[in-house]
């Protein structure tokens, strides 16, 4: 009889064994495989019984006889939510932790901006005074599109500094911090008052190229778009031309229709463009390792998982 395994996996150099060693077994039912490369991954997905991982190549999830549960290691699951996955492996996420994370992004790049560090940086570097006065967050007006746990987690920051908060959801509920809330299909009705509009909705059908020419164009010249959702959710062309053409006032962006973001893309030489490399809402195992133990013994004793996604929605 084959032994239960649980292959780990994580491209970034010694990061899958950073993930496995702290699993902690109720009892020791499991051998683990921690893998770094396809090739390596290669060799153990067909006796996988649990997928613990981040960015796994989907080339090799039809080779996954024996899965049963993937567990991600992030909060989108959309490398997941394809045909190569089999019919039904159970897929969870981590969600809860990277909320706090993202709203200090995102309150850090918005008080970069009213505070004019940059001009006062080059104004430094040339040994130039010249007084210029910052603008005000306090009163400006936010709008955050999708309003799941990051989302709150935003606008109850954004509210402490006293910025008016709108939101957009599926469902328009009524959200704390949030002012007002509209369905997604009334997207179009907060963007023209927003001084700035983040995104942090998951990558799904509904939402790939959620943010487009016409919603651009409704946008403040004035106004900043701060992705820390997944790059699709935006049409990129239209961005580009947007923000070549200054329609807009700029944009932080944490998230690529490629990453890493190929050298030659032309958003790097935009003044108005501020690019981080996916670091928005950070993985780390001192912080995904508890959810995924708990889920662990959750799966021995056939008891529902945590942070289950529908496959068929998306989330």
């Amino acid at each position: 009889m084959t032994a239960r395994s649980i292959l780990v996996y994580h491209p970034g150099p010694g990061e899958a064994q950073t993930y496995a060693r702290p699993i902690r077994q109720p009892r020791p039912l499991f051998s683990i495989n921690a893998c770094s490369t396809p090739a390596e991954a290669e060799l153990h997905v067909a006796d996988a019984e649990i997928l613990y991982a981040w960015n796994f190549p989907r080339h090799l999830l039809p080779r996954a006889k024996r899965l049963r549960w993937v567990q991600n290691m992030g909060a989108g699951v959309e490398r997941f939510l394809v045909p190569e996955l089999p019919k039904g492996v159970m897929l969870t996420r981590i969600a809860g932790i990277f909320g706090p994370w993202m709203a200090e992004y995102v309150m850090g790049w918005c008080l970069w901006h009213t505070q004019r560090t940059e001009l006062f940086r080059a104004q430094q570097r040339e040994r130039r005074w010249r007084q210029v006065d910052p603008r005000r967050l306090n009163g400006a007006e936010l709008c955050i599109v999708g309003l799941g746990d990051i989302g709150r987690t935003i606008a109850r920051a954004a509210r402490g500094l006293g910025l008016r908060v709108t939101g957009v959801s599926q469902s328009g509920r009524k959200t704390p911090s949030v002012e007002r809330v509209y369905r997604a299909r009334d997207l179009g009705k907060p963007l023209p008052s927003a001084d700035f509009v983040v995104l942090t909705v998951p990558l799904t059908p509904a939402t790939r190229g959620l943010i487009g020419a016409r919603e651009l164009a409704t946008m403040k010249s004035s106004a900043w778009l701060v992705n820390i959702g997944r790059g699709p959710v935006v049409d990129e062309a239209a961005l580009l031309d947007a923000l070549s053409s200054k329609r807009i006032g700029g944009a932080v962006l944490d998230v690529f229709n490629e990453e890493p973001l190929p050298a030659g893309h032309p958003l790097w030489e935009l003044e108005n463009v501020v690019i981080t490399p996916h670091i928005s809402g950070p993985s780390t195992p001192e912080e995904i390792g508890p959810i995924f133990d708990d889920n662990l013994r959750r799966y021995l004793a056939r008891r529902p998982l945590r942070f289950q996604v529908d496959r068929k929605r998306g989330y």
